[in-house]
């Protein structure tokens, strides 16, 4: 099980890796890009997008160290620190889950009461995946979106040319 443990360390340094370079990104342009719509059939703006991506981070890695699961409403989201204070405090969760995951507390069930689909059960190695994958996907979203409002020339997000996997 500690090659899984590797793996999945290996996949949360690229998650890592690449939302420091969003932070970055964000940081060097006007604070109102996060305000952003994110167009027709979505609901919500690129800030309700990255607080959505850092509070599935957060509230996952708090159920995985069995530690209370942070209100939606309490996570503060108006600037760029403030968000990314929320994903470096689940990422230093994970990251202590990680440190200790043995393959028993890998396979251990979770029960989850999430805000959009009730209660769920998964078991942790599932729940870690899915916080991790979970962003990489909504990424690829804010890139759609601030594209679409002129903002391209983004670097390359491809896993194979990350520093985490190198």
């Amino acid at each position: 099980m500690q090659a899984q443990v590797l793996e999945l360390s290996t996949l949360a340094g690229y998650v890592e890796h690449e939302t420091e370079r969003w932070r970055d990104w964000f940081q060097a342009v006007p604070p109102e890009v996060l305000d952003l719509p994110l167009g027709p059939g979505a609901d919500g703006t690129v800030r309700t997008l990255v607080k959505h991506i850092f509070a599935v981070e957060l509230r996952y890695a708090q159920r995985l160290v069995g530690e209370a699961v942070s209100g939606y409403d309490e996570l503060a989201d108006g600037t760029v620190e403030q968000l990314w204070h929320i994903h470096h405090t689940a990422n230093a969760t994970r990251g202590r889950y990680l440190a200790d995951a043995s393959a028993e507390a890998l396979d251990r069930v979770l029960v989850s009461e999430t805000r959009k689909l009730g209660r769920i059960e998964s078991r942790a190695h599932t729940v870690l995946i899915h916080s991790l994958i979970h962003g990489i996907r909504h990424w690829a979203q804010v890139a759609m979106v601030l594209r679409q409002h002129g903002h391209g020339g983004l670097w390359e997000h491809d896993w194979l040319l990350s520093p985490a996997v190198q």
